[in-house]
């Protein structure tokens, strides 16, 4: 009987413990949130700023030139909302949604790729980013296929 009584009080520590746990990452979450939604804010800010200057100061036919600095902080802001729906995706299931994490990181590589300045970068960095687009989008494919069974 003294132990049973034992597992018993045990297993309540135990969910106890487990439970206050859970409430800790709940909160890191939801702070977590609000600071993302404070960087996408501060993100906006910055890309207005930046558009309203290189529209109005930039000369004409050198506004290719920045095309590529306002795609890069376009995909910042979109990363950003990819990160903060992992994280209210996780509030709202208690779990990490790997798809969605694989698809913000194909959008990290994007971003990358956009911004890139060929004529500066070495063959070998190349080649590993198409490694890691090729690897992310097998990764996805297996991720979707099994999702959809």
């Amino acid at each position: 009987m003294k132990r049973l009584l034992k597992l018993i009080l045990g297993i309540t520590k135990d969910q106890n413990f487990m439970h206050m746990i859970e409430n800790i990452e709940v909160l890191v979450s939801k702070v977590l949130s609000i600071l993302m939604v404070i960087v996408i804010l501060v993100a906006i800010t910055d890309l207005g700023v930046f558009l309203f200057k290189e529209l109005f100061t930039v000369p004409y036919g050198k506004f290719n030139t920045t095309l590529y600095k306002i795609f890069g902080l376009f995909l910042n802001i979109l990363i950003a909302l990819e990160i903060l729906e992992n994280i209210t995706g996780y509030l709202r299931k208690h779990v990490i949604q790997v798809e969605l994490v694989i698809v913000t990181s194909l959008i990290a590589v994007a971003r990358k790729i956009i911004i890139l300045d060929l004529e500066k970068v070495p063959g070998i960095d190349i080649i590993g980013l198409g490694v890691a687009i090729l690897s992310l989008s097998i990764s996805y494919l297996i991720i979707r296929f099994s999702n959809s069974r």
